[in-house]
């Protein structure tokens, strides 16, 4: 990039910093994106519903010539609910939310590619994606029929990550993050006053059997863990053809996390009568996580008929697994080599969870990572901010992968 295109891009985040929104509610982040690729690039700008893509035209003089399909590069736009409690001279102006994930800078990165394309020939269409709610799994669904609509061949994204040397390549072949969702089990009974609970029918019991059967043992890569898991023993064997289809690194990983139990409010005259938990369910394969919800439901079920209760659930921000493709990650590296960025291969999944996935349902991609530095803050931490360091290697990756096909580049 040059110096200018690189304080532009710079500049471009910060104000995307300064206003940051929630899932599935990105209109400014929006307006501020759309009026800078109008500003500065030529490339087509066609507006979805909450979501946006640019299109670079392939080359007229390769047109003919090239039989290389669509390509497409992702940005997610969402920020999260978390106060911005560092002081910054572009510092979040919207109270109780901050970009403390690093969508301002992914944004900021496919628009320097867009820069990057627009003086450069392709030899195939390229559409830059810009998605909103990946936070809470929604956004990409939404997106994701763009790639039939258009035929798109191939679809790359990328993450900033710490605890690896900055401005380094990340990736990991295969699976690469897993699959998850939030489960919520409401359970209500009858409120009573405390000096007489038989007249009620308070679920804290049933809360009890149901969170110590979601708290058996952790199964993590071969090893185990008290006290977060639903132990795999207790759990259905997953589809053998989906498991037949992963590759060699697969390990028994399912995680169950307990997120929250509410249960009365706390005054000591009321036995209450209702009751919730939240829990987030996590494993490698989405079968081998719909098992695990199965059979938590199942045993929730029992808790609750057994003690009287009526019990409804819910399912929220469902994450697909996200397993990168052999070629495209081949096109990665070769592109990091001609850019010498260093590569360093993750020897573990990396465990959040990413609706990159749907995408990587229908088309093959890959999802790589970009390191923030060793000792970086970690993501969802108020002490973070993404890495402006970082912003050129992105581009630069992001550059060379788009115009891999071309043989002078």
């Amino acid at each position: 990039m040059t110096p200018v295109q690189l304080s532009a891009i710079t500049q471009l985040r910060h104000t995307l910093h300064r206003h940051p929104e929630l899932s599935m509610q990105e209109t400014e982040t929006m307006k501020i994106l759309q009026a800078f690729l109008g500003d500065n690039t030529s490339l087509e700008i066609h507006a979805g519903e909450g979501w946006f893509y640019a299109l670079k035209k392939a080359s007229a003089s390769f047109q003919s010539s090239s039989n290389a399909g669509p390509m497409a590069f992702r940005a997610d736009m969402d920020a999260l609910p978390i106060a911005e409690s560092i002081s910054l001279p572009y510092g979040s102006e919207n109270e109780g939310i901050s970009h403390k994930c690093g969508h301002d800078g992914h944004c900021a990165v496919l628009c320097g590619l867009a820069l990057e394309l627009d003086r450069r020939e392709t030899d195939r269409d390229v559409y830059l994606i810009f998605q909103p709610g990946e936070e809470i799994g929604a956004g990409a669904k939404r997106c994701a029929e763009l790639i039939r609509e258009k035929g798109i061949a191939e679809i790359y994204a990328m993450h900033n990550l710490g605890g690896y040397p900055e401005g380094t390549l990340v990736y990991r072949r295969g699976l690469t993050q897993p699959a998850s969702e939030g489960l919520r089990i409401r359970l209500t009974g009858r409120t009573s006053h405390a000096s007489a609970p038989e007249k009620g029918n308070n679920p804290a019991g049933a809360i009890s059997a149901i969170v110590q059967y979601a708290s058996g043992e952790a199964v993590f890569t071969g090893h185990r863990t008290a006290g977060i898991s639903v132990s795999a023993a207790r759990l259905p064997q997953s589809n053998p053809k989906t498991a037949a289809a992963t590759d060699a690194q697969h390990t028994p990983m399912r995680l169950c996390t307990i997120t929250g139990i509410r249960l009365g409010d706390g005054d000591f005259g009321i036995s209450p009568g209702e009751g919730e938990i939240s829990m987030t369910l996590r494993a490698e394969i989405e079968d081998e996580m719909l098992a695990m919800e199965k059979s938590v439901l199942s045993h929730a079920a029992q808790a609750a008929e057994t003690a009287g209760l009526k019990m409804t659930c819910s399912i929220h921000d469902y994450f697909p697994e996200t397993r990168n493709h052999d070629a495209c990650l081949d096109r990665v590296l070769e592109a990091a080599r001609k850019n010498k960025i260093p590569a360093i291969s993750m020897g573990e999944l990396w465990r959040a969870s990413e609706d990159f996935g749907h995408y990587l349902k229908i088309c093959p991609g890959a999802m790589i990572y970009i390191g923030n530095g060793e000792d970086y803050p970690p993501l969802h931490t108020s002490e973070y901010d993404f890495n402006d360091r970082i912003i050129e290697p992105a581009v630069n990756l992001f550059t060379g992968i788009a115009l891999s096909g071309i043989a002078s580049v």
